[in-house]
C-alpha cells in the first residue's frame, strides 16, 4: 500500500450504472508513505468497493501541490480523476504570484478526509519543562527563542509564524529541509523548540527523544493526554490542524459529486478504516461539498494573511 509510485487498489468489481465506468485517478500531491498518502490510500481502498472500481493512487510531489492540482484542474470533468486536496492548496496561493489554476473556481469539492493536529515540541532534555516557561523566556529575552521548523511556506513554518504572532513574542524560526534534520536540531539542543505534525512524532515522544509541550488543536490529543493545547497554555487564537480531502475538476456532474461524497463518507465511518487513520494521528472527518469550500476559502484568507505578516515574498 505505501510502494512507491502509482499504485492500484483493488476492490471486487460490481456493476454500478453509468458511472464508474473506468479505475479512477486519485491524484496524491505528496510523495509515498507520508501521513497524506497512506491517508489516501486506506480511504482509496473502502471507497472502490463501495463504488466497484479500482482506484489508482498517482503521487505526484511538487511544490505547493501545484503539479497535482494542475493535472486534476485540467482533467476531464467525469468524476474519474481526483485530486487529494490539503491545506498545501490554501496556502499556495499567497506563497506564489501565479498559479496555472484558480484553486476555488477550477475545482468541484467533494469533502473533507481527516484533520491532523501540530504541536510543539522541545529536546529531551531542554532548559523549558512547558510551554510556560518557554514563553516566560522569550518575553525577557527578545529574538533569543529558536523555533525549528520544515521549509519556509509549510503548515509547519506558518503555525511557527502564527504562534510568535498570537503569543506576542520575538522569536527566531529556523527552517530546515525536513522532519528529520528538525529532530536533529531539536536533540542536540541546536534549537528550542520545534513545530511539527504530531503524528510522525509520536514515537519520538514515545521513546522520550522529544517532549510534546502543546497540542494546536482544539482539544487535547487522546493519546498524550497530559499535554494541553495552546489556549490552555496561553496563547489564545491559535488553533491549526492540517487536512486532507477529496476535490474534482470543475464542472463535474453534481451527482457524480454526490456519489463521491457518499462513498467517501461511508468509507471514513468504517471502524477498520477510523482505526487506521487514528493510528497515523489523524482525525477521520468527513462532511459536505459546501464544508470543504468554506475551509478552503476560510484557509487562504488566514494564511495569506500570515504569509503577508511575516513578510514572506511571493514566486
Amino acid at each position: 500500500m505505501a510502494g512507491a509510485g502509482a499504485a492500484l487498489v483493488w476492490p471486487a468489481l460490481r456493476a454500478q450504472g453509468a458511472w464508474p465506468t473506468k479505475p479512477i485517478v486519485l491524484i496524491v500531491p505528496f510523495a509515498p508513505g507520508g501521513i497524506a498518502d497512506l491517508t489516501a490510500r486506506v480511504v482509496a481502498e473502502a471507497m472502490g468497493r463501495s463504488l466497484g472500481q479500482a482506484f489508482v493512487v498517482d503521487n505526484r510531489p511538487g511544490a505547493g501541490s501545484i503539479v497535482a492540482s494542475t493535472a486534476v484542474a485540467k482533467a476531464a470533468p467525469d468524476g474519474h480523476t481526483l485530486l487529494l486536496m490539503s491545506n498545501a492548496n490554501a496556502v499556495s496561493t499567497g506563497l506564489f504570484k501565479k498559479l496555472p489554476y484558480d484553486p476555488v473556481r477550477d475545482f468541484a469539492p467533494v469533502t473533507t478526509l481527516g484533520f491532523f493536529d501540530l504541536a510543539i515540541f522541545a529536546g529531551p532534555d531542554g532548559r523549558f519543562a512547558t510551554l510556560k516557561d518557554a514563553l516566560a523566556f522569550a518575553r525577557t529575552h527578545p529574538g533569543k527563542l529558536s523555533i525549528a521548523t520544515i521549509t519556509v511556506g509549510s503548515t509547519q513554518h506558518l503555525t511557527a509564524e502564527l504562534f510568535k504572532a498570537r503569543a506576542g513574542i520575538d522569536a527566531l524560526v529556523v527552517p530546515y529541509k525536513g522532519t528529520p534534520a528538525v529532530v536533529t536540531a531539536l536533540r542536540s539542543g541546536e534549537v528550542d523548540l520545534a513545530v511539527e505534525i504530531l503524528g510522525p512524532m509520536l514515537p519520538q515522544v514515545g521513546a522520550k527523544a522529544v517532549r510534546a509541550l502543546a497540542i494546536t488543536a482544539d482539544r487535547r490529543f487522546a493519546a498524550l493526554p497530559e499535554v494541553p493545547t495552546l489556549a490552555e497554555a496561553g496563547v489564545a487564537d491559535c488553533t491549526v490542524a492540517s487536512w486532507n480531502g477529496l476535490a474534482a475538476p470543475a464542472g463535474t456532474p453534481p451527482a457524480v459529486i454526490e456519489r463521491l461524497n457518499r462513498a467517501a463518507r461511508e468509507a471514513v465511518s468504517l471502524p477498520a478504516v477510523h482505526r487506521r487513520l487514528e493510528d497515523l494521528g489523524v482525525r477521520a472527518q468527513a462532511g459536505t461539498p459546501q464544508q470543504l469550500q468554506a475551509l478552503l476559502s476560510g484557509e487562504i484568507q488566514r494564511w495569506g494573511a500570515v504569509i503577508r505578516t511575516a513578510k514572506i515574498e511571493p514566486e
